[in-house]
């Protein structure tokens, strides 16, 4: 087999889907995850031969692994706005302050910004990532030509964003680790910062697992492509 270096042009009409998109690999064509190597026509389950790596059309298991990633989120999205993920202890008593709690508090004592930065990179960007991948999962199974570019952009956005919902994490360790001041307050993590983290994690997995390259599928390749 000979490494291929030459691309090929894609048409375009995501908001009908009436014109068919080439894809690669409707055209035989195969790329290495590892060393970006393009082959042709490779039989199934074929190593590179220039870093010996393990060739898929498409990511094996995708749907499975990302469904699975994203459910498992999902349910941990509930106990990581509902249960503390702060808990303060002070000469003052013991306060649990939840990610809404926290939120309403900057709104209530005037810190307006503070709130809104809050609000969105806690609340608004993973429930916007659980979405987004529901939605792109859901479109990609059922082979869907509805605005495609679309949706290629959104997953771009999703990879992008991803990082940034860490932010409650890396605070609450922060003030976790500096606020240590024995008799007079104490700050821990509560269980609601480490769900929180899970949905962080498994909403970056589900976006990992994802091939976008799926969501090209259905503008066009015959049901005789498989994908090893």
């Amino acid at each position: 087999m000979n490494a291929l270096s030459a691309s090929n042009a894609a048409t375009d009409d995501d908001s009908t889907g009436a014109a068919p998109v080439l894809t690669a690999a409707s055209l035989g064509y195969v790329a290495c995850d590892y060393c970006r190597t393009v082959w042709k026509e490779v039989p199934a389950h074929t190593r590179c031969g220039r870093c010996h790596g393990r060739l898929h059309r498409r990511k094996p298991d995708s749907f499975n692994r990302s469904w699975a990633f994203l459910i498992a989120a999902c349910i941990l999205y509930f106990p990581a706005n509902f249960l503390p993920v702060m808990i303060t202890t002070s000469l003052f008593g013991q306060s649990h302050d939840t990610i809404l709690s926290g939120i309403i508090y900057f709104w209530v004592s005037g810190s307006w910004i503070l709130a809104v930065i809050v609000f969105i990179a806690s609340f608004l960007i993973p429930l916007f990532k659980l979405a987004t991948m529901m939605l792109l999962l859901i479109m990609a199974q059922r082979r869907s030509s509805w605005r495609l570019r679309q949706r290629a952009q959104l997953y771009r956005i999703v990879e992008i964003i991803g990082r940034w919902s860490m932010l409650d994490v890396f605070v609450v360790s922060l003030l976790a680790g500096l606020v240590q001041i024995k008799g007079f307050a104490v700050i821990y993590a509560g269980a609601g910062i480490a769900a929180f983290g899970g949905v962080v994690v498994l909403t970056m997995l589900a976006s990992l697992s994802f091939d976008p390259r799926l969501t090209w599928d259905g503008a066009g390749e015959t049901s005789k492509d498989r994908y090893e």
